[in-house]
Parts: C-alpha cells; structure tokens; sequence
C-alpha cells in the first residue's frame, strides 16, 4: 500500500471522481430542499383576500360594526365587485366605455337590477 506522508492512502483516480460525484450529488439535494422549502413556505403565505366580507360587513353603507352574516369574527372575504371590474380593466379585458358603465351599475343605488 502507498502511504501519502504517513497519515493516510492516496485517492486513486477513481476515488476522487466518486468523491466528486458525490460532493455534487450531495450539493444538488440541498439546493433542491432549499428551493421546496421555499415554494412552501411562499405558498402557505398567500395574501389574504382583500375587501369587506358582503352584507353588513362595516362597510360606512351599511352602517354595521361587525363581520358578514356569520362569518367569523376577523373573517376577509374576497375582492369587492369593483376592485374585479378594476382588475379587469387593468388586464385590459374591457375598454374604457364599458368599465365605466358597469361601474355606474354597481354604483347605483337599487343595483344592477334597477331599470
């Protein structure tokens, strides 16, 4: 056997291809955990929904002090219907003419159902 100053054998050029084989393999699972763990992490953080929680949310309309009907206290429901009409408008979806009529519809006072 070779001794390399007496405290250990010499790597072979095999050994120190596995070695570096295995450094990398070593390397590219941490890198894989980190980034899973991180697309976790992002997920389970999504952004709550903003806009009040429907009928009788406190909204100054409404004149009510608590959330929706039966939704629990603290409860955030989804977008409001103009903040969707403005994020369609923003994607383009709807021209100018047709977002401000149907924001004249959600604005007024009977609803969309008023003639």
């Amino acid at each position: 056997m070779r001794y390399w100053h007496g405290h250990g054998h010499v790597l072979g050029g095999w050994g120190i291809g596995v070695m570096a084989v295995l450094t990398l393999l070593v390397l590219l699972v941490l890198v894989l955990a980190a980034i899973a763990l991180f697309r976790y992490v992002s997920r389970s953080r999504r952004p709550l929904p903003y806009g009040p929680a429907g009928p009788g949310s406190g909204s100054a309309a409404s004149g009510a002090a608590g959330p929706g009907w039966g939704a629990p206290h603290g409860a955030v429901a989804g977008p409001t219907p103009e903040q969707l009409l403005a994020e369609r408008f923003a994607r383009g979806e709807i021209d100018t003419e047709e977002y401000r009529h149907r924001l004249d519809t959600l604005r007024s006072v009977n609803g969309p159902g008023d003639g």
